[in-house]
């Protein structure tokens, strides 16, 4: 693993918002975090976000995502939305993008394979269906599936969270700061420290930007160990 120093990062504790209000003909028991969902172990939540129908992208999917890696992982990393070949396979971040992110992730000892250890992780998007065309979700869609979300997050019980992509970064974080405003920096999701960095399709069009991402990819791993 390459040196990744012991510079100091600031911690910025940004709130989770409250559940949302849920729109008409949805009652707060369906999709609020107080819910049914939020009382759910791995099956049953699998089950739920199956048969989702609290928005409208239901309408086209082929079939939800759901999610990938082990249950019990150190790292949880969080996507935007599914895209087309996603929504076909069911599986997050796949194609050159889910390449990329597959060759990061093992550049610090992670492997959406590994059932268990060191090297899990858990792989998710906010979204769990497609958005028609791969157009950006809306604030109500990102809602509904936000206590799916929080879940997750509470059975990997994850060490440290990655957000990669604006509107991972906006869903976990609750702002509409651009990401170049939220690197470096140690954020919290339910008290999981959240590191913040470019989606793998964004890096692929702007090379460049690679560099940075490894940065975040370093202050995650210090963060993880405790010594961030």
């Amino acid at each position: 693993r390459a040196d990744i120093g012991t510079a100091g990062v600031n911690t910025v504790s940004t709130a989770n918002p409250a559940a949302r209000v849920a729109p008409a003909g949805m009652s707060p028991a369906d999709t609020g975090a107080n819910g049914p969902v939020a009382s759910m172990g791995w099956p049953a939540l699998r089950e739920a976000v199956h048969g989702c129908q609290a928005c409208g992208l239901c309408h086209g999917r082929t079939q939800t995502v759901f999610g990938v890696g082990a249950e019990r992982a150190d790292w949880l990393v969080v996507g935007e939305a599914p895209g087309e070949q996603e929504d076909l396979r069911g599986e997050p971040f796949v194609g050159p993008a889910g390449q990329l992110l597959d060759a990061m992730l093992r550049a610090v000892g992670k492997d959406r394979q590994a059932p268990a250890g060191e090297q899990a992780v858990f792989i998710a998007n906010v979204l769990k269906c497609r958005p028609p065309g791969n157009r950006n979700p809306t604030p109500d869609e990102v809602a509904q599936c936000e206590p799916y979300l929080r879940r997750q997050v509470e059975l990997v019980q994850p060490k440290l969270i990655l957000a990669l992509g604006r509107f991972a970064v906006q869903a976990l974080l609750n702002t509409s700061e651009p990401i170049g405003r939220l690197r470096q920096q140690v954020h919290r999701y339910q008290g999981v420290p959240v590191i913040v960095s470019y989606h793998p399709a964004y890096l692929l069009r702007a090379l460049p930007e690679k560099a940075k991402a490894w940065q975040d990819l370093c202050l995650a791993m210090r963060v993880a160990e405790g010594q961030g």
